[in-house]
C-alpha cells in the first residue's frame, strides 16, 4: 500500500526497539499514533477508549518488539492489525455486559469493516483516494471527477473502479458489484 514504510526501516526499527532505545519508541509513536488512534476510535466510537488503546498498543510494542515478523508484512500493517484486534476485544467486553451477544457481534463486525475501510482508504494512492472523495463525498459523477482531476473519463472510471475494489476487501466483498462504467449506475 502507498504509505507502508520500507521493509528496511521496519527491520531497523524492530532492532532498535529490541535494544531498548526509547528514541525508537518515540519515532514509532510519531509515525503511527494517528493511525492507531484513528482505527481505535473508529471501532470504539469513544475518545477515552481510543486513547487507552493507543497507549496499550505502544506499550505492547515496547515490551515485545520481537513479535513483529517482517516476512508477514509491514510494521504499519502489523500495528494496524494489533490495533483492530485490541479495539474489537474492548468493544466486545464493554458491549456484551448490556446487550445480547448477537447484537454485539453485528456491531463488532460493522466496526471492524469500517476500521478496515478507513485503513484501506488512507493507505491507497492519493489519485484513487481523490477520485473516490470527489465521487462519493462531493457527489460528482465520473465525468465531473475526470474534469476536476484533469484526467480522461476512462482514467476517472479506472480510478473509481480500482478504489472501490480495494474498499470492497474491507467488507469481505460485500459492496455492490460494479457495472461496466465502474460505478454501477452513472449519475
Amino acid at each position: 500500500m502507498a504509505h507502508d514504510t520500507p521493509p528496511r526501516w521496519d527491520r531497523k526499527m524492530q532492532q532498535r526497539l529490541s535494544r531498548g532505545e526509547a528514541a525508537a519508541l518515540g519515532e514509532l509513536y510519531d509515525q503511527f499514533a494517528v493511525l492507531v488512534h484513528g482505527l481505535a476510535h473508529r471501532v470504539l466510537e469513544d475518545e477515552d477508549e481510543a486513547d487507552a488503546v493507543t497507549r496499550e498498543i505502544f506499550a505492547r510494542i515496547w515490551e515485545h518488539p520481537e513479535r513483529f515478523d517482517p516476512r508477514k508484512g509491514s510494521m504499519r500493517s502489523w500495528i494496524a492489525g494489533l490495533t483492530q484486534e485490541l479495539s474489537v476485544q474492548r468493544l466486545r467486553r464493554h458491549r456484551s455486559a448490556d446487550r445480547p451477544s448477537e447484537l454485539v457481534e453485528q456491531q463488532v463486525a460493522a466496526a471492524s469493516a469500517a476500521a478496515r475501510a478507513d485503513y484501506i482508504r488512507n493507505s491507497m494512492p492519493a489519485s484513487l483516494r481523490a477520485a473516490l472523495e470527489l465521487a462519493y463525498i462531493h457527489r460528482r459523477d465520473y465525468r465531473q471527477t475526470a474534469r476536476q482531476l484533469g484526467v480522461t473519463e476512462d482514467e476517472a472510471r479506472r480510478r473509481l473502479r480500482l478504489g472501490l475494489q480495494l474498499l470492497s476487501t474491507a467488507a469481505g466483498g460485500a459492496l455492490p458489484a460494479l457495472g461496466r462504467s465502474g460505478l454501477g449506475s452513472e449519475r
